[in-house]
């Protein structure tokens, strides 16, 4: 195909695209019935996220959506921001914006390719079926062009497939290597299972944490779907709060958001909470995809020992057999996640700078950076909860 034929625009809302057209591209599974891989780059996800006010003026996070189209039909889009800061990335680049502006540059606006605040690998370059190479291509054309045109320093594609990782690399962008902690469901029928995997000192310490968890007074439930109620948000609402402003100072998310993700997207969200004399105390915020559930937020008030494993972690991997999913992302960082059974992921991100010495320096960082993540990885799996026979299975 004559990839002159394709015309690129730059949408600054998503009311501007038919939903069926961007999930077309962004989830074509969902058009058969299945449950979308990625539930965050769906048109509901990133539309909850607009309406709601936790991206768009003020927020750090100005859409720019990319779309694709060849002869009248979208092919390809992203989820494309004008960012004013490096808030809700969680692939640090605060550092490279220190230098670049010690050294008489401007970083700020740059432009971002990601799922604002969701620390979860899928892809980023979504593109219709039987479009694979044009989209892509076109839509890392279409980025830098836009970042040229308006002398900006630089675009990223943050929590991008390996996939495209390799295919940005052969375009021009450079990869960057990160680590996280993922769960990975090695066919387990039930919780005892994945615990029989584990050395006995760990399998023992998980028992105990899960005891004194449980035994806090109170009982623990999960909602999804119509059994989420809009007093279970009213509660997590408070929980999100408290924990955003110790972590980010202001929560990134608005009380508006939990309550479209509440009509738009209830089967996509399974809420754990602990409750105690009628009325929640913690919980644990996790979405679902078609192979993996997503943990993400988590707050409470009241502390009890090891509830934040429980309803974090332990919890999701109950759930996660229960449903036949293959893995558990659990966020960004915490190494404490290894001994409960999470093991260290590589996730990848791309990146494209504009100066040319800027650049060569963020080359070189990079290598020396993607040398250091694969040796600690090799080392935190080596630490592992796991048999050692297990461990080398799953390397």
């Amino acid at each position: 195909m004559d990839q002159a034929q394709i015309e690129i625009q730059v949408l600054g809302s998503l009311t501007q695209i038919d939903a069926s057209d961007w999930d077309a591209c962004a989830c074509p599974e969902a058009a058969e019935g299945r449950r979308p891989d990625d539930p965050f780059t769906t048109h509901r996800f990133l539309r909850a996220l607009e309406v709601s006010g936790s991206v768009g003026p003020g927020t750090g996070w100005q859409p720019q959506y990319l779309v694709c189209y060849l002869d009248g039909q979208m092919i390809a889009c992203a989820p494309l921001y004008a960012k004013g800061n490096s808030q809700g990335e969680y692939i640090f680049d605060h550092n490279w914006a220190h230098a670049y502006e010690r050294a008489g540059g401007r970083y700020y606006p740059k432009l971002q390719i990601a799922v604002p605040f969701t620390p979860a690998t899928g892809r980023r370059f979504l593109v219709r079926p039987g479009y694979e190479e044009i989209g892509v291509s076109a839509l890392v054309q279409g980025a830098v062009q836009l970042a040229t045109d308006n002398q900006l320093s630089s675009m990223h594609v943050t929590f991008c497939t390996k996939r495209e990782a390799e295919i940005g690399r052969a375009l021009g962008l450079m990869p960057r290597s990160t680590q996280q902690f993922h769960w990975l469901n090695d066919s387990y029928e039930r919780f005892d299972d994945f615990l029989a995997a584990l050395s006995s000192r760990k399998r023992k310490n998980i028992r105990k944490e899960r005891r004194q968890a449980q035994g806090f007074g109170g009982t623990i439930e999960t909602y999804t779907g119509a059994d989420l109620r809009p007093e279970h948000w009213d509660a997590f609402w408070r929980f999100y709060q408290d924990t955003g402003s110790r972590k980010w100072g202001t929560p990134y998310l608005t009380r508006e958001f939990f309550d479209i993700v509440h009509h738009t997207m209830a089967d996509d969200v399974a809420l754990v909470l602990a409750e105690r004399d009628g009325a929640p105390v913690a919980g644990a915020l996790n979405f679902i995809g078609h192979s993996a559930l997503y943990g993400r937020y988590w707050g409470c008030t009241e502390h009890h020992p090891c509830l934040h494993f429980e309803l974090c972690y332990y919890q999701a991997i109950d759930l996660a057999i229960e449903m036949g999913l293959a893995r558990v992302e659990a966020g960004a960082q915490g190494e404490h996640k290894l001994a409960r059974g999470y093991l260290p992921t590589e996730t990848s991100s791309l990146h494209w700078v504009a100066d040319p010495g800027f650049r060569t320096a963020i080359k070189q960082y990079l290598d020396a950076e993607g040398a250091a993540v694969d040796e600690e990885i090799e080392i935190l799996t080596s630490y592992g909860p796991f048999k050692k026979t297990q461990v080398e299975e799953q390397e």
